[in-house]
């Protein structure tokens, strides 16, 4: 496998990292309404889910979701479920204020690493995508070294572009403006992850 081919897989898959997406939504809200900390363990998670759902996808997965379509079908609706559930959740409590500090114990980050790989488990698409890519892009001869090198840096330009965001909306400004227009702000933010919800169950 060339150096071209290996920089072409990793600047199409930025371009996907970057686009706006349940992703996105969970990491600029985390990020402002818990700070970076728990922002950053999201941004690890979504690396990871990534990194196993392009595994998947080099070991022959988006080849079995086109032989067993119900298999993909029943992976779509059930994570477009799981979205449409943290938005009915954030638009239920985005009247809520932020706890202050120490009212509550903050979000681990195991728990926020945990969520970010959930988050990225509820789409699988990201197998169909990295399929299609790989086809193009990665030899059948490719040897399982640059393979695993290809799922590293998937791992870490999904990881990196996320610690940035999570960094631009945890910073004092961006979260005294959350604070001070939560309640529009996670209304909004709930109705476009439940809007990509649906999206992925009509899809």
């Amino acid at each position: 496998m060339t150096l071209l081919a290996f920089a072409t897989v990793a600047f199409v898959h930025l371009l996907a990292a970057i686009s706006p997406g349940p992703s996105f939504v969970l990491s600029i809200r985390t990020a402002a309404a818990e700070g970076f900390a728990p922002a950053f363990g999201l941004a690890v998670g979504f690396g990871i889910g990534a990194a196993i759902w392009a595994a998947l996808a080099l070991v022959g997965l988006s080849v079995l979701f086109e032989l067993v379509p119900v298999l993909f079908t029943v992976l779509r609706i059930g994570g477009a479920l799981f979205l449409i559930a943290l938005a009915v959740l954030m638009w239920r409590h985005a009247a809520d204020p932020i706890p202050q500090a120490g009212e509550i114990a903050p979000r681990s980050m195991r728990a926020a690493i945990r969520l970010g790989v959930v988050t990225m488990f509820a789409n699988p698409k990201p197998a169909i995508f990295f399929g299609a890519v790989f086809l193009g892009f990665v030899p059948a001869e490719t040897s399982w070294l640059a393979k695993a090198i290809i799922v590293f840096n998937i791992f870490w330009v999904e990881a990196a572009w996320y610690i940035l965001v999570a960094r631009a909306f945890s910073l004092p400004r961006a979260r005294a403006a959350y604070i001070r227009f939560k309640t529009v702000l996670d209304r909004s933010l709930g109705a476009v992850l439940g809007a990509l919800g649906i999206r992925l169950i009509a899809s």
